[in-house]
């Protein structure tokens, strides 16, 4: 394990710690950082054995092939249990990327929601919203706490978004800055638990002038579950499609990458491999492991000012 030390956490208001870390990468490497991106896998338990075996078969490439760092976009489960929780994380062990340096997890809103439990009758009834939350915030807390080593590096810890992972590489320093863009499930407003919002208490506290004093010598990359765009389209159906996935702040959240001059933001949740360029920020949809196990976007970063990116595809499992 990499020696770490957190030069500063702090808490602003009643809102979301940012955990502040630095970590010597041991490996020795040619200046060349290279990570993996992935996304919305949606394991759904052990009987997921043809699936699980693409994860096997990928997290040994990322081996393989010498990957700094892996990122993991959100929907690691298809019905917010955590026992599929388990599954990735014990995959994560046992390929030896269950480390800080290593990888990086944040949820999704099929981690955080079980559709069928909130469109039950007493639920869907249930007018009271501040309930919904408070559970959905309970949700949010039990993720972070069963995936804290790779958000605090530790086993205690503050366990909430945002967060920065700030990785001291050779040629590079690189920060992973974090935050929550799963919006809990209303009957109304959010009927398919799939649109976003990330709250205004994290975009505060990643402007904080801590934050971007940590994050001044970095190479900054964004990292959340919601697309910025979605489809875009002229037809009803698929503008109510896109209404049902889109992020609902997203100009507020583009002003804050723009803020920490991130140079790129990575996300998963809309399922298409690609990426699209946002006032000189490229933003990189990591598509849909689930439908696709044998695709993944790498970045390949040297220096501050040059980063490559494509999607690569492993040859079809027969």
């Amino acid at each position: 394990m990499s020696d770490k030390f957190v030069p500063q956490a702090f808490c602003i208001g009643q809102f979301s710690v940012l955990e502040l870390k630095t970590a010597s990468h041991k490996k020795l490497i040619t200046g060349v950082v290279k990570i993996a991106h992935i996304s919305d896998l949606h394991i759904s338990g052990m009987q997921d054995r043809r699936q699980l075996g693409f994860l096997d078969r990928m997290l040994d490439h990322f081996n393989t092939e010498g990957y700094d760092h892996l990122v993991i976009s959100g929907d690691l489960s298809n019905s917010a249990n955590p026992a599929d929780w388990k599954i990735i994380r014990e995959k994560l062990v046992s390929h030896g990327l269950y480390q800080w340096e290593r990888t990086t997890v944040i949820a999704g809103n099929h981690d955080l929601i079980n559709l069928e439990e909130e469109m039950r009758f007493y639920n869907a009834l249930n007018p009271l919203q501040r309930v919904r939350k408070k559970a959905f915030d309970r949700k949010v807390l039990e993720f972070c706490v069963f995936f804290q080593e790779l958000i605090t590096g530790e086993e205690q810890g503050n366990k909430a978004y945002p967060f920065i992972k700030i990785i001291n590489y050779s040629s590079v320093k690189i920060a992973i800055a974090a935050l929550n863009s799963v919006y809990p499930w209303y009957p109304a407003d959010n009927p398919l638990g799939a649109r976003g919002s990330i709250s205004a208490g994290e975009l505060r506290a990643l402007s904080h002038a801590h934050a971007l004093a940590s994050l001044s010598d970095c190479f900054v990359i964004g990292l959340c579950h919601h697309a910025y765009k979605v489809y875009g389209t002229d037809s009803p159906i698929d503008q109510a499609f896109d209404w049902t996935m889109e992020l609902k702040n997203r100009d507020e959240f583009l002003g804050v990458m723009k803020l920490i001059h991130a140079r790129l933001v990575l996300h998963g949740h809309f399922h298409r491999f690609q990426s699209y360029g946002v006032n000189d920020i490229t933003f990189i949809n990591g598509g849909s492991f689930r439908y696709n196990p044998n695709c993944y976007s790498e970045l390949l970063i040297e220096g501050m000012g040059s980063c490559t990116q494509k999607f690569i595809t492993l040859p079809v499992k027969t």
